[in-house]
């Protein structure tokens, strides 16, 4: 149990954890890793029978982080001190946990939810859109992302290298454990009004966007090459439909400036993907994080066919531009109809597209070579 200042509830959330193993007849241990309390709570956990550790880094996940490191057991749950959640379910998560499954989370959401016991937005907005962005980014498929009761296999939890310290820890253990592929199973749980009485550590825009910003943080895909590709698909397709063809919507046909609307989505949709190319290499040669596909691609990886793409895109784009360089000396200089100005368009967003490619080739190239040298 992370505990700072809880000395209402610790005492009561102790006995019922030792109570439920007792009942239950698990052998067990109740830790409560103390976070810089102030009001007694380390004395009051002790006397009601925790062990107790004192955790100098600030943070809910710095604390949970020493309370893993310092647990005796092969399997943990954790829970808050608050005297919101059911201590009495342990035993329904030890028995996913002996069955096979490394994560166990708890399911508020599947449990019950008692009156006053979580804020409206928090059931209605906060909770289920992170946990089925979590989900979505992920593959976790889970239902309550953010539940602070969990069971899980110490030695596999610790072999994810969690390093979160504030309350992104409760986003990047279901994350890092998704994308090693643990076994992720759920139980249902309840959750009770905290029972402190006092304003809770959680703060609903703040935490909320910190776990939003946390995820799209480690997923460089969906935060980098999704809308990327986005952009440069459309922008392509606008740029080169204009360029070659009349387009009419709702009666109007599509000027040049739809051309230079369609050039500049293109060229910041493949800048944005390869930066999101160049996260996910970091993060899968650093190890950071793990994708079999991100893998493969690299171990495939030849500079040579990336700078055949990048110039076959210049060579397509000089090509038009020396087009209409022969129609503008045809014409002895005279002025290109608005036709061949959109084709100008195409022509320049390929070239910049194709020198784009290369240079990015280039510094993969680099940086793949610089990691594979560190490793050595």
């Amino acid at each position: 149990m992370p505990c700072l200042d809880e000395a209402k509830t610790v005492a009561t959330c102790v006995r019922k954890a030792i109570e439920a193993c007792q009942a239950a007849g698990i052998e067990a241990e109740v830790l409560v890793a103390d976070n810089g309390s102030s009001d007694g709570s380390p004395e009051l956990a002790r006397a009601a029978g925790a062990r107790v550790i004192q955790v100098e880094e600030k943070g809910y996940g710095a604390a949970l982080r020493a309370g893993i490191e310092a647990a005796r057991g092969r399997y943990v749950v954790m829970g808050d001190a608050d005297d919101s959640y059911e201590f009495q379910d342990v035993p329904r998560f030890l028995s996913r946990l002996r069955a096979g499954d490394e994560l166990v989370m708890g399911s508020r959401f599947r449990g019950v939810i008692h009156p006053g016991a979580m804020p409206f937005l928090h059931r209605f907005l906060g909770n289920p859109v992170l946990t089925w962005t979590l989900n979505l980014f992920f593959g976790a498929g889970i239902t309550d992302a953010h539940c602070g009761m969990r069971g899980f296999s110490r030695e596999a939890i610790r072999s994810l290298s969690l390093r979160s310290p504030g309350m992104e820890f409760a986003s990047e253990m279901v994350i890092r454990a998704a994308q090693e592929k643990l076994r992720i199973g759920e139980v249902p749980t309840s959750l009770r009004p905290d029972g402190r009485g006092r304003r809770p550590h959680l703060r609903t825009w703040r935490d909320g966007w910190r776990h939003l910003r946390f995820m799209l943080l480690f997923s460089p895909w969906w935060l980098f090459a999704v809308p990327g590709l986005a952009a440069m698909t459309l922008g392509l397709a606008l740029t080169i439909a204009v360029g070659v063809t009349e387009v009419e919507i709702f009666g109007r046909v599509l000027h040049t400036h739809f051309a230079l609307l369609g050039s500049a989505l293109a060229i910041l949709g493949l800048q944005v993907t390869i930066l999101g190319i160049f996260a996910k290499t970091v993060f899968v040669l650093d190890g950071i994080g793990s994708s079999p596909g991100v893998e493969r691609v690299l171990a495939g990886y030849r500079l040579e066919l990336a700078l055949l793409a990048g110039a076959a895109a210049v060579v397509a784009g000089l090509g038009i531009d020396g087009r209409i360089l022969w129609f503008w000396i045809r014409s002895h200089g005279g002025q290109l109809e608005e036709a061949i100005t959109r084709l100008a368009i195409m022509g320049g967003t390929l070239l910049a597209l194709g020198v784009e490619v290369i240079f990015s080739a280039f510094f993969l190239s680099i940086l793949k070579a610089s990691r594979e040298r560190r490793w050595a």
